[in-house]
């Protein structure tokens, strides 16, 4: 009977949604799909980041507003870079944290009504406190990457211009 129930079940699914799951349930699966999900990450920003820099070198502009606006453009790419990068380690580390919570709260006996409502409060909670580190991290590279860059930038203006002035002399 058992058999006969698992067998219509499984029928019951189209067979590429039964290899959908299968592919899916491998560990090696979800490392390709990170690592295809960074390559196109990495190349996007890239390619992002070559038009800011050539933008900037098109400007002959002496004032320091245009290496501001590039800079703010790199932190802008390198804050959702770290925040996509801590994304992708953050989910799983929720997803454990929140099962083990769950596990544990059953052990100890609560109602399934009850088991439910501390599910729901875990869930916030543990989301809440995901987005703010999430977020402050992504802030903390973007700021950090948006002044180094701007000195970068005005050092190598200013690098350029007293070579332009030494091969003119």
């Amino acid at each position: 009977m058992a058999d006969r129930d698992a067998s219509s079940e499984s029928s019951s699914f189209p067979t590429w949604s039964l290899i959908l799951f299968k592919l899916l349930s491998k560990r090696r699966t979800w490392a390709c799909l990170f690592l295809l999900v960074y390559t196109v990450l990495i190349s996007s920003s890239w390619n992002l980041l070559l038009s800011i820099r050539s933008w900037y070198a098109s400007n002959n502009s002496s004032s320091p507003f245009p290496a501001l606006y590039a800079s703010v453009l790199y932190g802008l790419v390198f804050g959702l870079i770290s925040m996509g990068a801590a994304l992708a380690v953050a989910v799983p580390a929720t997803v454990v944290t929140w099962i083990t919570v769950l596990v544990l709260l059953t052990f100890f006996g609560k109602p399934r009504s009850a088991l439910v409502e501390e599910a729901r409060k875990a869930t916030k909670d543990i989301a809440s406190l995901a987005i703010r580190v999430l977020l402050k991290e992504g802030n903390l590279a973007a700021i950090v990457c948006a002044v180094a860059s701007f000195v970068a930038l005005i050092l190598k203006r200013s690098g350029a211009g007293e070579n332009n002035g030494d091969g003119d002399l």
